[in-house]
């Protein structure tokens, strides 16, 4: 009998129509990623979207990597992108598998990273009462992503996936949502009257707004070049600027690595947890070039007293609408590229250099050197020790997220992978997941919190079935330290923030993966040459101080 069926089934496999010759529309969606560029893919598959599926199956330039959770495809997707300079791609599948992307969207969109997010969707005829695994995506996104595309029978799929790309790359990158009904991807693909995708013309700089700013410069006594994250793609112009003018620098957490961090005109990141030279630099500043900055709440600190004393030029494709002396709405590096060309006989500013000398060596004093298991020492040992392989960073958020953006010198853009504006905790193992991707012989560190880690942490099972080479730094205090350090400040107790932490080794050894335990500081650096010289993924779990600040 069982043959029989065997028999049957396979006749009638047989009689389908050669994909070749009938496309649908999931094969035209898979072809076209492939147009587009995309090589890499980050889901979880379900009902709605096996027609995609089956498309990949048979497509040889497209890599599907399978997480274990939706949420962590999206993060997965978005360091892939942050590092490659590609736009991300996810796939999941309708109702709950799409839901569980929101938070990985809005991070995103909170850092301005360019992704596609394909959703499966139940067919657009149940539209009527409850419907599993029906939601409404397009409500649900649009106040997390710059757009949403709902695919209907009047569209042209090929069309409609060109365009999210273009909307997902344009002003302002982010994450575009494309919603697939599954009766649409499953029929045959018949191309539509196509209209012309309008790509936006980039504005040209105004001469006037040139000579404004080099005007501002000239007559000004302690001016900063301020980085942020919009930035990144102009390293190299940032670099001859400075060469040019020797204005010194400081960042947002974004901007870390935009300008080497080990340049003497570097003076660290500004705002809640920044460095004091850098604060008191931007306290004392009479002009402020902002490059790529979004001027959140986490730089600015007290809005009203953000750079004061200083006339403030910013540079971005998103308008601030602040109280500025000049808002450009440009790219980055096509400013850079006028005001280099007009830029001659700048200043010294030799005063204002001397003055931020005496505020270093007066904030020398005060650095803490011990040599405890606390953070600081941990990761400026970590730094020291793999600062020749140029490492990619990835934190999670929280106190050690802060200390690695301090200890660390970022001297290339795309080497400090970080959740900035939505401060997401889980982002760090699943986008170093897709950063170590995006770059397989490059040395990726996950430095995570034990709260953060254990977020996402089903995701090494993705990394033992791809044999990702991510190494995973858990500072291990016992607790969510950086609520605890804010109880403790506002409200003098600590409630609820003490972890009862599982033994992450052991973990490790579950998921057949090497694990190694730092008890003591000594055991360190041994720990850290094994993991570096181990070929797949390791975590290194280190018991860190429970109540150190920062």
């Amino acid at each position: 009998m069982t043959n029989q069926l065997i028999s049957k089934f396979e006749n009638k496999s047989k009689s389908v129509p050669n994909k070749n010759i009938t496309k649908t529309c999931a094969d035209v969606l898979v072809e076209t990623l492939s147009e587009l560029g995309t090589d890499t893919i980050f889901g979880y598959p379900g009902a709605s979207v096996i027609s995609i599926y089956n498309a990949l199956s048979d497509n040889k330039n497209i890599k599907h990597i399978l997480v274990r959770h939706e949420q962590a495809a999206v993060h997965s997707a978005e360091g892939y992108s942050r590092v490659s300079g590609k736009t991300g791609v996810v796939l999941v599948t309708s109702g709950p598998g799409f839901t569980n992307t929101l938070t990985g969207i809005a991070n995103a969109y909170a850092d301005s990273t360019p992704m596609v997010i394909l959703a499966g969707d139940v067919p657009l005829s149940n539209n009527k009462g409850k419907i599993f695994q029906k939601v409404d995506i397009q409500s649900m996104t649009k106040s997390c992503a710059k757009k949403v595309f709902v695919l209907t029978a009047k569209d042209d799929i090929k069309q409609v996936i060109k365009e999210a790309f273009e909307v997902a790359n344009s002003e302002g990158k982010g994450p575009v949502a494309v919603a697939l009904a599954r009766n649409i991807l499953e029929s045959k693909y018949c191309p539509k009257i196509k209209k012309e995708i309008h790509k936006k013309k980039k504005l040209p700089i105004k001469d006037s707004d040139l000579d404004k700013v080099i005007k501002l410069m000239f007559n000004a006594k302690s001016p900063l070049i301020l980085l942020g994250g919009g930035s990144t793609n102009a390293s190299s112009n940032i670099k001859k600027l400075v060469s040019k003018t020797k204005i010194p620098v400081i960042s947002t957490l974004m901007g870390i690595g935009t300008f080497p961090s080990s340049d003497k005109n570097y003076l660290g990141m500004i705002g809640i947890n920044g460095s004091y030279l850098a604060n008191s630099a931007l306290n004392n500043s009479d002009f402020i070039l902002a490059l790529g900055v979004s001027f959140s709440d986490r730089s600015t600190c007290k809005k009203i007293d953000f750079g004061k004393k200083a006339k403030i030029i910013s540079v971005n494709l998103k308008q601030i609408y602040r109280n500025f002396e000049l808002e450009i709405p440009s790219d980055v590096n096509l400013f850079l590229e006028g005001l280099l060309y007009k830029l001659n006989n700048v200043p010294k500013y030799t005063d204002w250099h001397a003055k931020l000398a005496l505020i270093t060596e007066d904030n020398t004093n005060n650095i803490n050197d011990s040599t405890g298991l606390n953070s600081s020492s941990v990761l400026k040992t970590i730094y020291e020790y793999t600062k020749d392989y140029e490492p990619i960073v990835v934190t999670d958020v929280g106190q050690h997220q802060m200390v690695t953006a301090q200890y660390f010198n970022f001297n290339k853009p795309k080497k400090f992978i970080t959740s900035g504006g939505l401060g997401t905790m889980g982002f760090g193992l699943p986008a170093s997941i897709g950063a170590q991707l995006a770059k397989p012989n490059s040395l990726v560190l996950n430095i995570t919190g034990d709260g953060s880690f254990q977020m996402n942490l089903q995701e090494l099972a993705t990394c033992r079935e791809h044999n990702i080479p991510v190494k995973i730094i858990i500072m291990n205090n016992g607790y969510l330290g950086m609520v605890r350090q804010m109880q403790e400040k506002i409200y003098n107790n600590m409630y609820q923030v003490e972890m009862n932490n599982p033994v992450f080794t052991k973990i490790a050894e579950a998921y057949d993966l090497l694990a190694v335990r730092v008890n003591k500081f000594d055991e360190l650096l041994p720990a850290l040459q094994q993991a570096i010289s181990h070929k797949g993924t390791v975590i290194v779990d280190i018991l860190i101080n429970s109540f150190e600040e920062i």
